[in-house]
């Protein structure tokens, strides 16, 4: 029953600080204070539960918890939200805090997952295989971003060539505007990035503490960290580069496109994840 509950807590610490890295992901990409309000305080919970975790374990063991290299991971964890938190509150560097926090985010996650091998070994549905559902389940929500995404810029293209046509019938209407199209299909992709980074670096974690061997050439594995790779570079086009309109909504296309081969052909290909 004890484990039960601590097993509870971890995930409500994973999910939480998921949440959190998304809501700086997206002031990061479009200076969301909200976003950041809301991140700001989604972190602050989370370090609030590692601080009762920190400070339960130095009394029931009688000692600071620094002295293996698990507890360490931990600690060190609980310093970089620390510092995350103080310079998020003064200062305004949003490239520092959400990097900071994907850190965090994975030294977490080992230090659960190195500590579920050792304390819950003998169940047969142990911490482990709760985060590879976890994995999976975040990988998916992404591709539904994705996929999204991938309406909205066909409804787009659809919309583009009536106005070219200049076919005014009540489909136009009902289409939407072709800036609103846009800007949902931005914000769909905006939610997917951060959701499917957290996913693979659950499944890297997953990778190294299952029995088999993580495979980093697998070509399931390849294929996820381009579909990242991809999508990081249509963010970095709108953001930083100013490109719009139908030449980027035509790329939104495509990297849809190969995540349908991503999804379907390499995962057939794929030895590791089959």
């Amino acid at each position: 029953m004890v484990h039960f509950d601590v097993k509870w807590i971890y995930e409500l610490i994973v999910g939480i600080y998921a949440l959190s890295i998304i809501g700086y992901f997206i002031d990061f990409i479009q200076h969301n204070r909200r976003a950041n309000r809301m991140a700001f305080w989604l972190l602050t919970t989370v370090w609030l539960l590692q601080t009762f975790f920190l400070f339960s374990m130095a009394l029931l063991d009688n000692r600071f918890p620094i002295l293996t290299i698990y507890d360490g991971l931990y600690f060190y964890t609980w310093i970089l939200i620390t510092f995350s938190l103080i310079i998020n509150r003064l200062f305004r560097v949003d490239f520092f805090v959400f990097f900071t926090n994907v850190l965090g985010f994975f030294l977490m996650m080992m230090y659960i997952f190195s500590k579920s091998q050792n304390q819950y070994a003998g169940n047969p549905i142990d911490l482990v295989s709760e985060m590879l559902i976890t994995h999976i389940t975040m990988a998916m929500v992404s591709y539904g971003f994705f996929a999204l995404s991938f309406i909205f810029s066909f409804m787009y293209l659809l919309q583009y060539r009536l106005l070219k046509k200049k076919k005014w019938t009540i489909r136009l209407k009902r289409l939407g505007n072709l800036e609103q199209l846009e800007r949902y299909s931005f914000f769909s992709i905006l939610l997917g990035v951060p959701t499917l980074l957290i996913a693979i670096i659950l499944g890297i974690i997953w990778g190294y503490s299952s029995s088999e061997p993580f495979a980093w050439f697998d070509t399931k594995t390849l294929g996820s960290f381009i579909v990242l790779l991809v999508y990081v570079m249509i963010l970095f086009l709108k953001v930083a580069r100013g490109l719009h309109g139908r030449n980027l909504v035509n790329l939104k296309v495509y990297a849809f496109l190969f995540l349908l081969v991503n999804y379907f052909l390499f995962s057939t290909l794929s030895n590791f994840h089959f």
